[in-house]
């Protein structure tokens, strides 16, 4: 990088899989004042090119020519990006910029010169997810990245004796705080999944301490555990339940929230003969599971903690640092996500929408200062843009306020928490709650084809015929299954009609993020017409 003139403030752009050589050019560059910006390696070219350019990025490192041959037709938009380093050997084109194998690129030996600069200049731009317009650089300070990860060991420490497995991509706010700075900090090691769908054998094989993770994990191991059930003899499935229901109870006298019982005693036998046998999946080390990024639904969390599996949920985004709360091992309350870091202020304010303010929050987002004003008020409190309110100190997440749906009788309800709900089903791989301006609630559904034929078979429709999904003996069953995960919400928010869909909603068809928030606005263009035809024959 000094070769190539970068200079304090500039920055240098990273597209890899989480991997050392990640970690390596981070350090390398934090060490020298030039400013990170990660990117998703799965992101749209266009998604890739935007924040190229806005960040004016002069330095890229790459995993190989095929992840830079799709960004070549954008380089007319990319003037300051001076010099693109592949990790391989073989590099062919590269428009007009400088293509470098890093081996050619990198001195045969020299030390790294370390800068000393002030802890309030800038680190790392990290784009926010794009999912009501442009993504925008959260500038994060080296004061932000470091009292976060300190506050993160506050809640909930750890040692050299821990073992991360470290399988969010790095470009994640959380992964890259909690998952890479929290185990430098503490001298914890950590091992880098393959890749997702491998991630079943690296639990085994590494067999972690602590890992970092989004909710869909935990759902589809809740849901593969279940889906096996279904078919067990009754007996087994009894078994089950009685552990699900001592589990909880040791739980709950554990956090010193029930009295002893005498069911209790049955826990060291429930716990060997089924609950182990669970926890084994995840490496059967397992100290902590921290889940983030998204609202963990109580039905999962509990499954876990019953089974004696050590989850907490944590709360954040990005503009934070990323983490605002965490729930500890000591204190755990998974109704909620916890009790502020050391340090941190949160408040309510119009609106039920969480404040925050402390050493984590932003410095602002990068050439938008007028979007930063909007952000942080003169008073230096952060609109997260979620709805929460507080419980003896603790945070709980109420929903977006911006994706709160009105519907045409004026009553409110957040989809997020319905969609969460249905989602805790495995059958439905991903969840669109509609409603805005309408007289009910319908929903978009993404099914899991696999689960889907089983029980398409099950109802006597053809599993392999396209036209059965839309069948109305099957959207009814569809309708049936969701209205009972939906029972505990009010009256009005009954989903009363359904869309099930097979093709998935991805970052390459532009309708989720890389950080696999789902782009409402884009899918409700996308399926204007399904959605009309929930509401044919209704008025608006």
């Amino acid at each position: 990088m000094v070769r190539d003139g970068l200079r304090l403030g500039d920055r240098a752009a990273i597209m890899l899989e989480n991997s050392l050589e990640w970690v390596l050019f981070d350090q390398a560059a934090l060490g020298l004042g030039v400013i990170v910006v990660p990117l998703f390696v799965n992101d749209r070219p266009e998604s890739v090119v935007h924040i190229l350019k806005d960040s004016g990025a002069r330095l890229l490192l790459i995993r190989n020519q095929a992840a830079w041959t799709p960004l070549i037709p954008y380089l007319d938009q990319l003037p300051e990006l001076e010099r693109v380093i592949s990790l391989e050997e073989e590099v062919g084109q590269g428009g007009d910029v400088m293509m470098t194998p890093i081996a050619k690129w990198l001195p045969e030996q020299g030390v790294l010169p370390i800068l000393g600069h002030a802890g309030h200049l800038t680190a790392t731009l990290i784009y926010t997810s794009g999912t009501t317009g442009a993504p925008k650089g959260v500038m994060l300070t080296h004061k932000n990245l470091l009292y976060n990860a300190w506050g993160g060991l506050r809640a909930i420490p750890m040692d050299s004796q821990d073992l991360f497995l470290s399988f969010l991509p790095l470009s994640h706010a959380l992964e890259r705080t909690a998952g890479y700075y929290l185990p430098m900090m503490s001298g914890a090691a950590v091992a880098f999944a393959r890749s997702i769908p491998q991630l079943g054998e690296d639990f085994i094989q590494v067999r972690p301490t602590a890992i970092l993770s989004v909710p869909r994990i935990f759902e589809r191991i809740r849901g593969a555990v279940l889906d096996r059930l279904e078919t067990a003899p009754a007996w087994r499935k009894k078994l089950f339940a009685w552990t699900l229901g001592v589990g909880w109870k040791r739980f709950q006298y554990d956090q010193g929230r029930a009295a002893w019982d005498w069911d209790l005693l049955l826990w060291p036998v429930l716990k060997k003969v089924v609950a182990d046998r669970i926890a084994g999946r995840l490496g059967g080390r397992l100290r902590v599971a921290v889940s983030g990024g998204a609202r963990l639904e109580m039905e999962t969390a509990r499954f876990f903690l019953s089974l004696g599996v050590p989850l907490v949920q944590g709360y954040g985004l990005t503009e934070a640092g990323p983490i605002v709360s965490a729930n500890t091992l000591e204190d755990n309350t998974p109704e909620n996500v916890g009790m502020p870091l050391a340090g941190t202020e949160v408040t309510i304010g119009v609106n039920d929408e969480l404040m925050v303010r402390g050493p984590g929050v932003m410095a602002g987002y990068w050439n938008h200062p007028e979007a930063t004003q909007k952000a942080i008020n003169a008073a230096g409190w952060l609109h997260t843009g979620d709805q929460a309110r507080l419980e003896g100190g603790r945070v709980r997440i109420k929903g977006r306020i911006k994706e709160i749906i009105v519907m045409a009788n004026g009553l409110k309800i957040s989809p997020v928490d319905l969609e969460a709900a249905i989602a805790a089903d495995p059958l439905f791989s991903q969840v669109l709650v509609v409603g805005e301006s309408r007289p009910f609630l319908t929903v978009l559904a993404v099914m899991d084809c696999d689960r889907c034929r089983a029980f398409l078979k099950k109802l006597g429709l053809d599993p392999h015929s396209p036209d059965s999904l839309n069948h109305v003996q099957f959207r009814e069953f569809l309708l049936g299954r969701m209205q009972e995960l939906t029972r505990r919400f009010p009256g009005f928010a009954m989903v009363r009609n359904v869309t099930p869909l097979s093709e998935p909603w991805t970052v390459d068809n532009g309708l989720i993020t890389p950080t696999l928030k789902p782009k409402r606005n884009r899918i409700l263009e996308a399926f204007a017409d399904r959605v009309e035809g929930m509401y044919q024959g209704h008025a608006a």
